[in-house]
């Protein structure tokens, strides 16, 4: 009979504690994370109360005068905090993204799934996958030479003429620094994303499904939209949950092309605006000389509420995706 030694056994209880401690450190790593925001995110919620969601006027104060003290707690005279612009700046910014980057992505996906094969396809998904490699300051410094410039002189004039229809696109475009540039460059920063997921759920679609539809005699368009798309559509919502999380959440790249607008709702679609991931990185260095500390406070309840936003965003997309698996493996055992 074969033995176990005892340095065996010892090895595998090591082995087994070392993998539950690094299983369960992302659950820690995510818990304290959210529980340190939120123990400094509470003088703020105390001053402010549900105006920091609803108030458009973002003010320090006088940092260097008298105090005031509200709600039992002390903050510099004239301080006053209000978020919706950085909400609406970043609901705005990321659904524009989603807009441009869902359908090249989805037809990416379908060209590197099935239209491509061998070298070509793996070529391309390397270039895809690279895309998403690229640091964001790049996309940044990308947006503000070559992007914002365009839509200023070229696209901009253009798509003044829909102001007609819908109203959100009356001029003035202005330099091109706004909620449309920061669009598009996080469409770009997200195409990566959603396209490479697509792709790996449209390679999960049987075979004999869409070789099916071409012997009913269906196009290549019918079969994709009929068959192809239909059957990954949860891990595709999922896909674009995933990407939205990740457009709400980028700080950098909005930061140099969004215009760094305090204390402004936009008004078109060209207007400069800033998001909560973005103010965030640009107050912070002044909120440190805040001797309340109450600008750091309302910056993270700021930062408070973009984490329920992004983690709600994308618990949503897990749950789509793994639905969408366990239907697939429930299917093929009613088959089987």
């Amino acid at each position: 009979m074969f033995k176990v030694k005892s340095g065996s056994k010892i090895a595998d209880k090591l082995f087994r504690l070392a993998t539950g401690i690094c299983a369960g450190s992302p659950v820690l790593f995510l818990v304290a994370i959210g529980v340190m925001v939120f123990i400094e995110s509470i003088p703020s919620i105390r001053l402010m109360g549900w105006h920091f969601i609803t108030g458009i006027t973002w003010n320090m104060g006088n940092m260097y005068g008298a105090m005031m003290t509200k709600n039992g707690v002390s903050a510099p005279a004239g301080a006053s905090y209000g978020a919706l612009p950085f909400i609406v700046g970043t609901i705005f910014s990321s659904v524009i993204a989603l807009v441009i980057a869902v359908p090249i992505s989805v037809l990416t996906a379908v060209i590197l799934a099935y239209k491509v094969q061998g070298i070509m396809r793996s070529a391309l998904s390397i270039v895809v996958e690279l895309l998403s490699g690229i640091p964001s300051v790049v996309f940044g410094l990308w947006g503000i030479i070559v992007l914002a410039p365009w839509v200023s002189r070229q696209l901009g004039p253009i798509l003044i003429n829909l102001g007609t229809i819908l109203p959100f696109f009356k001029g003035p475009v202005g330099t091109g620094m706004g909620l449309l540039t920061s669009g598009l460059v996080l469409a770009l920063m997200i195409i990566p994303i959603i396209t490479a997921t697509t792709r790996d759920l449209l390679l999960q679609v049987p075979a004999l499904y869409r070789e099916g539809g071409i012997g009913l005699g269906m196009t290549s368009w019918e079969v994709v939209r009929l068959i192809c798309v239909p059957y990954i559509k949860e891990g595709l919502i999922g896909a674009i949950a995933l990407g939205w999380g990740r457009a709400m959440g980028e700080t950098m790249a909005v930061l140099m092309v969004s215009g760094s607008a305090v204390n402004y709702l936009p008004h078109n679609i060209y207007s400069p605006i800033s998001t909560m991931a973005a103010i965030i990185a640009d107050q912070l260095d002044s909120a440190l000389t805040d001797a309340s500390h109450m600008a750091v406070y309302a910056l993270s309840e700021l930062a408070l509420i973009l984490m329920a936003l992004t983690l709600i965003t994308n618990l949503t997309a897990r749950l789509l995706v793994n639905r969408k698996s366990r239907g697939s493996k429930i299917g093929m055992g009613v088959k089987a």
